[in-house]
């Protein structure tokens, strides 16, 4: 009689992301297994991004989500899945204050930043370096700017269009002067996978990650509502707002323009002496699922 054929073992990944709205939309169909991964499960970890930022060099996760800049120091543990980020073209992270601010008055400010790795603080630092800097979570920053706890406040996800309601007084949006500065979108966030996986193992880790954001998108009603769960003080249509802004074909793969954002903010990160150096001639990789 035949012996039975060895089950297929499967590879269990774990796969950090942030627990926002844009994030759980994007990873809608893998979370609810609306799409194949053979050989694979995928395990969500949720995590804000500078706490998975700071995780990072620990390899704790397999795939994570990270700030653009915290990939800086993370080339030789992880690789950048060329799908799954986000980028603002033309708007992005924005310091508010509790009343009229110009931007040439940064100096010397003590401004609440949601993490000294996150794209929104080396976007401020390269726009005015003299501010005092002031870490806390992401979701405190709004209440401590309306508080006067601190003089400024640098908002990232759902708090970029929400501060108006809170009384609040935008002095830069990050992402506007970001394109004004360069001709480019601003690169927010990345996905990453561990290189000791091994290239074939990560092409297939892109390949469902991007097959889960075409899900997403195509179906965009029933990903919306499974991501209302995560959309705090947010209706329907700010939260399908949100998510337009953050997952979009930017997310489906970043594209020549894409890849110069990445390059062309880490370049200056480094020029500023707030991010460590690429060797020389080292390009930046860029891991696809049809390499």
């Amino acid at each position: 009689m035949p012996t039975r054929q060895a089950a297929t073992k499967v590879m269990e990944i774990t796969l950090a992301h942030s627990p926002d709205s844009d994030d759980a939309f994007m990873f809608y169909a893998l979370a609810t297994r609306k799409v194949r991964t053979p050989g694979m499960r995928f395990t969500h970890v949720l995590a804000d991004i500078e706490t998975l930022n700071q995780a990072a060099p620990e390899e704790l996760y397999d795939v994570t989500a990270l700030s653009f800049p915290a990939y800086a120091f993370l080339r030789d543990k992880y690789v950048l899945l060329d799908c799954g980020a986000s980028f603002g073209e033309g708007y992005g992270p924005i310091l508010v204050a509790s009343h009229p601010m110009k931007r040439e008055e940064l100096a010397g400010r003590r401004v609440a930043v949601p993490g000294l790795r996150t794209t929104a603080y080396l976007a401020l630092k390269l726009l005015e370096p003299r501010f005092e800097p002031v870490p806390m979570a992401f979701d405190q920053i709004l209440d401590a700017v309306r508080n006067e706890t601190v003089e400024a406040g640098l908002l990232i996800h759902e708090g970029q269009l929400l501060f108006s309601q809170a009384g609040l007084h935008r002095v830069v949006d990050l992402g506007h002067w970001w394109l004004e500065q360069t001709g480019l979108p601003l690169p927010l966030g990345g996905n990453a996978v561990r290189r000791a996986l091994g290239m074939e193992t990560g092409r297939q880790i892109a390949r469902a990650i991007r097959e889960s954001v075409g899900y997403a998108l195509e179906h965009r009603e029933a990903a919306l509502n499974y991501a209302m769960q995560f959309a705090r003080d947010m209706d329907i249509e700010l939260a399908d707002k949100f998510v337009g802004m953050y997952v979009n074909n930017w997310t489906l793969g970043y594209g020549e323009r894409g890849r110069r954002a990445v390059g062309e903010l880490l370049a200056r990160g480094a020029q500023a002496g707030l991010l460590p150096r690429a060797e020389v001639g080292a390009p930046l990789e860029f891991l696809s699922a049809e390499e």
